[in-house]
């Protein structure tokens, strides 16, 4: 596929200055592409032990902004996810539009200074799944959630031993859509969750509005 970005994210590796350097280049490359194209984040990984040595606020916050930046791209994003799956490659993970899975998948939120990490993977677990108490364990204890009960609880789309098809299949599926659509109505999902119908309005009529020109415009060409 033109204009096919990738971008791949090892969990047993530490937070660094070169992961967030890695991720801004990509979010960089696919706002130049004005949303054309997809993303792939093949994630994998997960730290082989407790803790934060060598982290500073500074650092996270610079990473939290760059995954705010992959999570709100123009552009359509596919996670690919294999094996454990924790640290930097599960706060990528869950940025991302579509997830595929193989079987062997285990989220895993992890340990520093006694506890787990008290990132916006949290956030971002109890806010999509299915039932954010289901994640209880995983954001309190680090209880890793297994790879069918990720699934049942919509933190990942689809399990499957082929990723190549499943992203040939999930590229087929998003082909109606170009990026700037998909990146308005993924906003209007996000925003759904904090403002009232009658704030929620005017935006989603602007977008229908937006549609309705759209199709004016096609038809009269």
């Amino acid at each position: 596929m033109n204009d096919e970005l990738v971008l791949r994210i090892d969990g047993t590796r530490p937070l660094s200055a070169e992961t967030v350097a890695a991720v801004v280049a990509v979010c960089d490359t696919a706002e130049d592409l004005g949303g054309h194209g997809r993303v792939i984040v093949h994630v994998s990984g997960a730290p082989q032990a407790p803790g934060a040595g060598g982290l500073t606020v500074s650092l996270v916050s610079k990473w939290e902004r760059a995954l705010r930046r992959l999570e709100r791209l123009p552009s359509s994003t596919v996670a690919v996810a294999e094996g454990d799956c924790g640290g930097v490659a599960l706060e990528a993970l869950l940025t991302t539009d579509y997830r595929i899975a193989t079987a062997s998948v285990r989220l895993m939120v992890p340990l520093a200074a006694g506890a787990t990490w008290p990132g916006m993977a949290l956030y971002r677990l109890a806010r999509q799944a299915a039932r954010a108490a289901a994640v209880r364990r995983a954001a309190l204890f680090g209880t890793p959630i297994e790879a069918q009960e990720a699934l049942q609880l919509h933190l990942v789309d689809e399990l499957t031993d082929d990723t190549a098809k499943a992203l040939t299949a999930a590229a087929e599926r998003g082909g109606a859509l170009d990026g700037p659509e998909l990146a308005i109505r993924r906003q209007l999902l996000i925003e759904a969750h904090t403002t009232s119908f009658e704030e929620a309005l005017g935006v989603h009529l602007a977008a229908c509005d937006r549609v309705l020109r759209h199709t004016s415009a096609g038809t009269a060409s």
